[in-house]
């Protein structure tokens, strides 16, 4: 393949390495991984042979889950998932590569077999473009194949059309995305719009962990364009702060390096390459009312910023709505904050919208009412040798 036609078309660099990866086992693709023993024993061993991956994002994932394996490849990841979420969860896997699907459908029965359930399904699509059931295309392509210009144009409505009404993946149906160093495969040009269709799938308060490999600088251009580094996870690697900044610009928030791999798995004309995990939540999109609600950040920084510019200073009482004050309570920050409520609860359809600036005072009274006047006496034996009350 020539450097032109690799950095045109990466996908396709992809697709032939990966077909001849689903064939025959190939070390150099991605890093070596271990996963828990016991969540092993199930898989067939051709299958565990033709796992490539960076990183493990199971440990984000909760018993009932609804999960989304993006590039599930021959099918490891989404096999152990449906372990981990149990015979109350789902585990879809989506892979744009046809031998490494009929690698993973394979087994899917075997598995289920001997789990006692059925929990995993795999499904022909672009992990960038979720929306499309490529074999639902392939079935009206069949029908209609495409010859001309005219015909061409059709396909773009049909694809339209089977996008709005046979989804692959419904918006708001999945409690978590994983995906196992396959980001980094999909084109710079689709990368935004990758971004927005994880966010899409996931329902409010989903979570995405994303384990793969980054750059500590900017891959140049002739390394992008070298069809045997970019099919090997390496030259299409996202620099590691560009990484971040992808979720927190498709609109999650809670954005956390879980794992970051301290010494890199490959150096490239100087260029750092090393696996991270990263895990990301998507938010609700209740409005900001204001309740008389406050949190007190419990530290150790002096301050800090969250994704949606509240400022929260040590210490120190910072109003917030009531969407940012449930939101606190919430995995990732659960333990950070003291929340304080209004002593006298103000209904939400009687809150006015929150209008304070970032990192705004809420003053005691505020919270318990201008004419709060109640005293109460400690017992005589709160403190004494007696007690515990103070410590």
């Amino acid at each position: 393949m020539s450097t032109s036609s690799a950095v045109s078309h990466p996908e396709l660099a992809v697709q032939q390495r990966y077909s001849a990866a689903a064939q025959a086992r190939e070390e150099s693709l991605c890093c070596p991984l271990e996963y828990p023993t016991e969540l092993l024993r199930i898989i067939p061993q051709e299958i565990l042979e033709r796992d490539y991956g960076c990183g493990d994002p199971t440990s984000h994932i909760s018993t009932g889950d609804t999960v989304l394996d993006l590039g599930s490849g021959g099918g490891k990841l989404c096999y152990i998932t449906a372990q981990v979420v149990g015979p109350e969860g789902r585990v879809i896997g989506v892979d744009c590569n046809r031998e490494m699907l009929s690698l993973a459908r394979k087994y899917r029965e075997q598995v289920a077999n001997t789990l006692g359930y059925s929990n995993v399904d795999f499904r022909y699509g672009l992990i960038q473009d979720l929306s499309l059931d490529l074999d639902r295309l392939a079935d009206e392509l069949a029908a209609r194949p495409v010859r001309d210009p005219a015909a061409w144009l059709e396909l773009r409505q049909l694809e339209d059309r089977l996008r709005r009404e046979h989804p692959l993946i419904a918006s708001d149906s999945v409690d978590c995305v994983v995906s196992n160093c396959v980001l980094n495969l999909v084109r710079q040009q689709d990368r935004q719009q990758l971004f927005r269709e994880i966010f899409r799938v996931l329902r409010a308060g989903g979570r995405a962990a994303i384990s793969d490999i980054v750059a500590d600088e900017d891959v140049p251009a002739h390394l992008q364009g070298d069809a045997e580094l970019w099919s090997g996870c390496i030259s299409g690697a996202f620099r590691e702060d560009r990484f971040l900044e992808a979720f927190a610009e498709a609109g999650f928030h809670g954005i956390e390096i879980t794992k970051r791999q301290a010494e890199p798995w490959r150096t490239v004309a100087g260029i750092e390459f090393r696996s991270v995990t990263v895990v990301a939540y998507k938010g609700t999109a209740s409005p900001e009312l204001d309740r008389r609600q406050a949190v007190i950040y419990r530290g150790p920084f002096a301050q800090v910023q969250d994704d949606h510019g509240q400022i929260y200073r040590r210490g120190e009482r910072i109003a917030v709505g009531d969407a940012t004050f449930q939101r606190l309570q919430q995995a990732p920050y659960t333990g950070l904050f003291d929340l304080i409520s209004p002593r006298v609860a103000v209904a939400a359809d009687q809150a006015r919208p929150f209008e304070k600036a970032p990192g705004a005072i809420r003053t005691p009274r505020d919270t318990k009412g201008a004419s709060f006047s109640l005293t109460t006496l400690a017992p005589e034996s709160c403190c004494g040798p007696e007690s515990s009350c103070c410590g």
